[in-house]
Protein backbone atom coordinates (compact mmCIF):
# COMPACT_ATOMS: atom_id res chain seq x y z
CA UNK A 1 0.00 0.00 0.00
CA UNK A 2 1.27 3.47 -0.85
CA UNK A 3 1.88 5.76 2.14
CA UNK A 4 2.15 9.55 1.89
CA UNK A 5 3.91 11.65 4.53
CA UNK A 6 3.04 15.24 3.68
CA UNK A 7 2.13 17.66 0.94
CA UNK A 8 5.33 18.81 -0.77
CA UNK A 9 4.37 21.58 -3.17
CA UNK A 10 1.75 22.99 -5.51
CA UNK A 11 2.65 23.82 -9.09
CA UNK A 12 0.61 26.58 -10.75
CA UNK A 13 0.55 27.82 -14.34
CA UNK A 14 1.08 31.53 -14.82
CA UNK A 15 1.78 33.97 -17.63
CA UNK A 16 5.09 35.30 -16.29
CA UNK A 17 6.86 33.23 -13.60
CA UNK A 18 9.35 35.97 -12.69
CA UNK A 19 6.61 38.55 -12.17
CA UNK A 20 4.52 36.02 -10.28
CA UNK A 21 7.46 35.08 -8.03
CA UNK A 22 7.99 38.74 -7.06
CA UNK A 23 4.27 39.11 -6.39
CA UNK A 24 3.90 35.97 -4.24
CA UNK A 25 7.05 36.87 -2.32
CA UNK A 26 6.04 40.46 -1.64
CA UNK A 27 2.44 39.66 -0.76
CA UNK A 28 2.67 36.33 1.10
CA UNK A 29 6.20 36.44 2.50
CA UNK A 30 7.53 33.52 0.50
CA UNK A 31 11.26 33.25 -0.15
CA UNK A 32 12.26 32.99 -3.82
CA UNK A 33 14.51 29.96 -4.21
CA UNK A 34 14.71 29.91 -8.00
CA UNK A 35 13.53 32.32 -10.68
CA UNK A 36 14.33 32.59 -14.35
CA UNK A 37 13.24 31.13 -17.64
CA UNK A 38 10.00 29.20 -17.58
CA UNK A 39 9.66 28.57 -13.84
CA UNK A 40 10.10 29.95 -10.35
CA UNK A 41 10.11 28.21 -6.98
CA UNK A 42 9.29 29.70 -3.59
CA UNK A 43 9.36 28.46 0.00
CA UNK A 44 7.46 29.22 3.19
CA UNK A 45 10.26 28.41 5.65
CA UNK A 46 13.42 26.36 5.04
CA UNK A 47 11.93 23.60 2.86
CA UNK A 48 13.32 23.32 -0.69
CA UNK A 49 10.15 24.92 -2.08
CA UNK A 50 6.39 24.74 -1.57
CA UNK A 51 5.10 26.73 -4.56
CA UNK A 52 6.20 26.29 -8.16
CA UNK A 53 5.16 28.73 -10.89
CA UNK A 54 5.37 27.49 -14.48
CA UNK A 55 5.02 29.54 -17.66
CA UNK A 56 1.84 28.73 -19.55
CA UNK A 57 -0.67 30.39 -21.86
CA UNK A 58 -3.49 30.05 -19.36
CA UNK A 59 -3.76 29.85 -15.55
CA UNK A 60 -4.54 26.72 -13.55
CA UNK A 61 -2.94 23.99 -11.51
CA UNK A 62 -0.12 21.99 -13.09
CA UNK A 63 0.09 19.41 -10.29
CA UNK A 64 0.02 18.86 -6.55
CA UNK A 65 3.01 16.97 -5.14
CA UNK A 66 3.18 14.72 -2.08
CA UNK A 67 6.19 13.17 -0.38
CA UNK A 68 6.22 9.47 0.50
CA UNK A 69 6.94 8.22 3.99
CA UNK A 70 10.40 6.87 4.74
CA UNK A 71 8.90 3.34 4.88
CA UNK A 72 7.47 3.60 1.34
CA UNK A 73 9.94 3.77 -1.53
CA UNK A 74 9.32 5.12 -4.99
CA UNK A 75 9.56 1.53 -6.23
CA UNK A 76 6.80 0.57 -3.76
CA UNK A 77 4.63 3.34 -5.20
CA UNK A 78 5.41 2.22 -8.74
CA UNK A 79 4.35 -1.37 -7.97
CA UNK A 80 1.21 -0.07 -6.27
CA UNK A 81 0.18 1.91 -9.37
CA UNK A 82 0.95 -1.03 -11.63
CA UNK A 83 -1.03 -3.46 -9.45
CA UNK A 84 -4.03 -1.14 -9.66
CA UNK A 85 -3.63 -0.56 -13.38
CA UNK A 86 -3.07 3.18 -12.90
CA UNK A 87 -1.06 4.85 -15.70
CA UNK A 88 1.91 6.90 -14.49
CA UNK A 89 4.85 8.76 -15.92
CA UNK A 90 8.31 9.53 -14.58
CA UNK A 91 8.53 13.25 -13.79
CA UNK A 92 10.92 15.43 -11.78
CA UNK A 93 12.32 12.52 -9.81
CA UNK A 94 8.91 11.12 -8.97
CA UNK A 95 5.84 9.47 -10.45
CA UNK A 96 2.97 11.49 -11.87
CA UNK A 97 -0.60 10.22 -12.11
CA UNK A 98 -3.94 11.89 -12.90
CA UNK A 99 -7.20 11.83 -10.97
CA UNK A 100 -10.55 11.09 -12.73
CA UNK A 101 -10.88 14.74 -13.80
CA UNK A 102 -7.35 15.03 -15.14
CA UNK A 103 -5.79 16.82 -12.18
CA UNK A 104 -2.20 15.64 -11.95
CA UNK A 105 -0.58 14.38 -8.75
CA UNK A 106 3.19 14.01 -8.39
CA UNK A 107 4.44 11.44 -5.86
CA UNK A 108 7.99 12.15 -4.66
CA UNK A 109 10.39 9.96 -2.66
CA UNK A 110 11.08 10.63 1.01
CA UNK A 111 13.67 13.35 1.48
CA UNK A 112 15.81 13.75 4.59
CA UNK A 113 15.22 17.20 6.14
CA UNK A 114 18.08 19.67 6.29
CA UNK A 115 17.81 19.62 10.10
CA UNK A 116 15.54 17.66 12.43
CA UNK A 117 15.12 20.34 15.09
CA UNK A 118 11.80 22.13 15.52
CA UNK A 119 11.49 25.10 13.18
CA UNK A 120 12.33 27.86 15.66
CA UNK A 121 15.53 26.03 16.71
CA UNK A 122 16.90 25.61 13.20
CA UNK A 123 19.46 27.98 11.74
CA UNK A 124 17.84 30.65 9.57
CA UNK A 125 18.36 30.70 5.81
CA UNK A 126 16.46 33.22 3.66
CA UNK A 127 13.14 33.39 5.48
CA UNK A 128 11.13 36.60 5.26
CA UNK A 129 9.81 38.02 8.54
CA UNK A 130 6.13 37.05 8.89
CA UNK A 131 6.36 34.10 6.50
CA UNK A 132 3.81 31.24 6.67
CA UNK A 133 4.95 28.17 8.59
CA UNK A 134 4.14 25.69 5.83
CA UNK A 135 1.97 24.71 2.89
CA UNK A 136 -0.79 22.75 4.61
CA UNK A 137 -3.42 21.53 2.16
CA UNK A 138 -5.31 21.97 -1.09
CA UNK A 139 -8.97 21.94 -2.07
CA UNK A 140 -10.58 21.05 -5.41
CA UNK A 141 -14.08 21.59 -6.70
CA UNK A 142 -15.35 18.48 -8.46
CA UNK A 143 -18.12 17.11 -10.61
CA UNK A 144 -17.19 13.47 -9.92
CA UNK A 145 -17.05 13.19 -6.16
CA UNK A 146 -17.42 9.44 -5.70
CA UNK A 147 -14.77 8.69 -8.34
CA UNK A 148 -12.46 11.24 -6.76
CA UNK A 149 -12.88 9.66 -3.33
CA UNK A 150 -11.98 6.25 -4.76
CA UNK A 151 -8.87 7.69 -6.43
CA UNK A 152 -7.51 9.61 -3.45
CA UNK A 153 -8.14 6.75 -1.03
CA UNK A 154 -7.48 3.70 -3.21
CA UNK A 155 -4.75 5.02 -5.50
CA UNK A 156 -3.00 7.52 -3.20
CA UNK A 157 -3.74 5.93 0.16
CA UNK A 158 -5.34 8.98 1.80
CA UNK A 159 -7.84 8.42 4.58
CA UNK A 160 -11.21 10.10 4.90
CA UNK A 161 -11.48 12.44 7.88
CA UNK A 162 -14.96 13.93 7.47
CA UNK A 163 -17.86 14.13 5.08
CA UNK A 164 -20.14 17.16 4.64
CA UNK A 165 -23.52 15.59 3.90
CA UNK A 166 -23.19 14.12 0.42
CA UNK A 167 -21.37 17.12 -1.00
CA UNK A 168 -17.81 17.18 0.33
CA UNK A 169 -15.02 14.94 1.60
CA UNK A 170 -11.88 15.84 3.58
CA UNK A 171 -8.80 13.58 3.56
CA UNK A 172 -5.77 13.21 5.86
CA UNK A 173 -2.36 11.55 5.65
CA UNK A 174 -0.96 12.63 9.04
CA UNK A 175 -2.26 14.26 12.23
CA UNK A 176 -3.50 17.41 10.44
CA UNK A 177 -7.28 17.27 9.92
CA UNK A 178 -6.87 17.42 6.16
CA UNK A 179 -4.28 17.68 3.44
CA UNK A 180 -6.84 17.61 0.62
CA UNK A 181 -10.57 18.15 0.13
CA UNK A 182 -13.12 17.66 -2.62
CA UNK A 183 -16.31 19.72 -2.75
CA UNK A 184 -19.02 18.78 -5.25
CA UNK A 185 -19.99 21.84 -7.30
CA UNK A 186 -20.70 20.07 -10.58
CA UNK A 187 -17.40 20.92 -12.28
CA UNK A 188 -13.68 20.53 -11.71
CA UNK A 189 -11.51 23.46 -10.66
CA UNK A 190 -8.55 23.93 -8.33
CA UNK A 191 -10.02 26.02 -5.53
CA UNK A 192 -7.27 26.87 -3.05
CA UNK A 193 -3.90 26.19 -1.53
CA UNK A 194 -3.51 26.87 2.17
CA UNK A 195 -0.68 28.38 4.20
CA UNK A 196 -0.42 27.72 7.92
CA UNK A 197 0.16 30.78 10.15
CA UNK A 198 0.90 30.83 13.88
CA UNK A 199 -2.33 32.40 15.10
CA UNK A 200 -5.06 34.89 14.32
CA UNK A 201 -2.69 37.74 15.21
CA UNK A 202 -0.33 36.80 12.38
CA UNK A 203 -3.37 36.38 10.12
CA UNK A 204 -4.48 39.92 10.95
CA UNK A 205 -1.08 41.34 10.03
CA UNK A 206 -0.98 39.32 6.81
CA UNK A 207 -4.47 40.45 5.77
CA UNK A 208 -3.65 44.10 6.50
CA UNK A 209 -0.57 43.69 4.31
CA UNK A 210 -2.53 41.98 1.51
CA UNK A 211 -5.19 44.69 1.63
CA UNK A 212 -2.51 47.29 1.01
CA UNK A 213 -1.54 45.29 -2.07
CA UNK A 214 -5.10 45.48 -3.42
CA UNK A 215 -6.11 41.94 -2.42
CA UNK A 216 -9.49 41.12 -0.91
CA UNK A 217 -11.21 38.26 0.88
CA UNK A 218 -13.68 36.05 -0.93
CA UNK A 219 -14.75 34.75 2.50
CA UNK A 220 -13.61 35.11 6.06
CA UNK A 221 -12.24 35.17 8.59
CA UNK A 222 -14.34 32.16 9.56
CA UNK A 223 -14.14 29.33 12.07
CA UNK A 224 -14.83 26.04 10.32
CA UNK A 225 -16.78 23.33 12.09
CA UNK A 226 -15.11 20.77 9.84
CA UNK A 227 -11.40 21.00 10.60
CA UNK A 228 -11.86 23.56 13.36
CA UNK A 229 -9.43 25.96 11.70
CA UNK A 230 -9.75 29.72 11.61
CA UNK A 231 -9.45 30.64 7.94
CA UNK A 232 -9.49 33.57 5.53
CA UNK A 233 -9.64 33.14 1.74
CA UNK A 234 -7.76 35.61 -0.46
CA UNK A 235 -8.75 35.82 -4.13
CA UNK A 236 -5.85 35.35 -6.57
CA UNK A 237 -7.11 36.53 -9.93
CA UNK A 238 -3.90 35.89 -11.85
CA UNK A 239 -3.62 32.14 -11.16
CA UNK A 240 -7.40 31.57 -10.81
CA UNK A 241 -7.50 30.28 -7.26
CA UNK A 242 -7.72 31.32 -3.62
CA UNK A 243 -5.05 31.29 -0.94
CA UNK A 244 -6.31 30.24 2.46
CA UNK A 245 -4.46 31.57 5.48
CA UNK A 246 -5.32 29.35 8.44
CA UNK A 247 -4.42 28.50 12.02
CA UNK A 248 -5.69 26.23 14.80
CA UNK A 249 -6.28 23.15 12.62
CA UNK A 250 -7.74 20.12 14.41
CA UNK A 251 -5.13 17.45 15.19
CA UNK A 252 -6.43 13.90 14.80
CA UNK A 253 -6.13 10.92 17.09
CA UNK A 254 -4.43 7.85 15.63
CA UNK A 255 -7.72 5.93 15.74
CA UNK A 256 -9.83 8.72 14.22
CA UNK A 257 -13.22 7.60 12.89
CA UNK A 258 -14.91 9.23 9.92
CA UNK A 259 -17.63 11.75 10.83
CA UNK A 260 -20.54 12.88 8.64
CA UNK A 261 -21.38 16.51 9.30
CA UNK A 262 -24.77 17.98 8.42
CA UNK A 263 -24.61 20.22 5.37
CA UNK A 264 -25.50 23.42 7.19
CA UNK A 265 -24.04 26.78 8.13
CA UNK A 266 -22.58 25.59 11.43
CA UNK A 267 -20.46 22.88 9.79
CA UNK A 268 -18.94 25.45 7.45
CA UNK A 269 -18.64 28.42 9.79
CA UNK A 270 -19.47 28.34 13.49
CA UNK A 271 -19.04 32.12 13.59
CA UNK A 272 -21.68 33.05 11.04
CA UNK A 273 -22.43 33.28 7.34
CA UNK A 274 -21.89 30.77 4.60
CA UNK A 275 -19.62 31.84 1.72
CA UNK A 276 -21.05 34.02 -1.05
CA UNK A 277 -21.80 32.28 -4.35
CA UNK A 278 -18.78 34.00 -5.90
CA UNK A 279 -16.52 31.95 -3.63
CA UNK A 280 -17.12 28.88 -5.80
CA UNK A 281 -16.66 30.71 -9.10
CA UNK A 282 -13.72 32.09 -11.08
CA UNK A 283 -15.45 34.01 -13.89
CA UNK A 284 -15.27 37.78 -14.37
CA UNK A 285 -18.74 38.41 -12.93
CA UNK A 286 -17.84 36.61 -9.69
CA UNK A 287 -14.56 38.50 -9.39
CA UNK A 288 -16.25 41.87 -9.98
CA UNK A 289 -18.97 41.00 -7.47
CA UNK A 290 -16.38 40.37 -4.77
CA UNK A 291 -14.10 43.26 -5.65
CA UNK A 292 -16.91 45.81 -5.53
CA UNK A 293 -19.10 44.08 -2.87
CA UNK A 294 -21.96 44.14 -5.37
CA UNK A 295 -24.18 41.60 -3.62
CA UNK A 296 -23.97 43.61 -0.39
CA UNK A 297 -25.05 46.65 -2.41
CA UNK A 298 -28.15 44.84 -3.70
CA UNK A 299 -26.84 43.54 -7.03
CA UNK A 300 -27.25 39.74 -7.13
CA UNK A 301 -24.53 37.73 -8.81
CA UNK A 302 -25.79 36.69 -12.27
CA UNK A 303 -25.82 33.04 -13.22
CA UNK A 304 -22.60 31.82 -14.77
CA UNK A 305 -22.79 31.45 -18.55
CA UNK A 306 -21.60 28.07 -19.75
CA UNK A 307 -18.79 28.23 -22.36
Amino acid sequence: MISLRRIDHVSLRTADPEEAARRWSAQFGLAVRESGGDRARLACDDEPFSLELIAAEGPGVEHVAYELRRSCTLEDARRHFEDRGVPYEEHAGGLRVADPEGNRVLVLPYREPRERWVAHARAATDQILGHPRKLGHVNFLTGRLSEGVEFYTGVLGMRITDRLGDGGVWFHINADHHVMALVDKGYSHFHHLAFDVVDIGQMRLALDHLGRHGRWLGWGPVRHGIGGNIAAYVRIVEEECFVELYCDMEQLEADHEVRRWPDNRFSSNTWGPLPPRSYFRFDEAAIASERESLEMLGHPLPEEVSP
